[in-house]
């Protein structure tokens, strides 16, 4: 009998596992169509760095490399913004929609930004895989020193 139940369980764990992982990767391929309102101006790159280094640092690292201080402590390790090929694989509703929903071990900052510190969030971390000329700063955290 407790085979049977023991069995039960496992085959409800992972059919709830299964419907969680279709529908998140539904709204994953919704998330693809979303437009980024966000016009990538120096006043929303600014912002999106800001929030960047408030809460993306630690994990993804000051170069977007993917190697913050507590990168080595992560079951997954963090994306590599400075990856053009990856970065340039992905739209802007994919990176949203990442940010937004997370996925462990990141947590999702649905809750803890607004819509447009997110979307700014986007706009900054894209500069990391672009030309140096427009590449966000070899130090964001000398940028953050100087701001107001």
């Amino acid at each position: 009998m407790l085979y049977f139940t023991t069995l039960l369980l496992i085959m409800i764990v992972v059919s709830i596992a299964l419907v969680e992982a279709i529908s998140n990767w539904s709204t994953a391929e919704k998330a693809k169509r979303l437009k980024n309102p966000i016009p990538p101006t120096d006043v929303a790159w600014a912002a999106g760095m800001s929030v960047y280094l408030d809460h993306c640092v630690p994990c993804h690292g000051d170069k977007g490399d993917g190697k913050g201080e507590k990168a080595d402590q992560l079951s997954v390790a963090p994306s590599d913004f400075t990856d053009a090929r990856k970065m340039n694989s992905l739209v802007d509703g994919q990176l949203y929609w990442q940010v937004t929903k997370g996925r462990k071990p990141m947590p999702g900052f649905e809750d803890k930004l607004t819509t447009e510190q997110r979307w700014q969030v986007v706009d900054y971390i894209r500069s990391f895989s672009q030309h140096p000329a427009s590449a966000a700063p070899a130090d964001p955290g000398a940028a953050k020193a100087k701001q107001p």
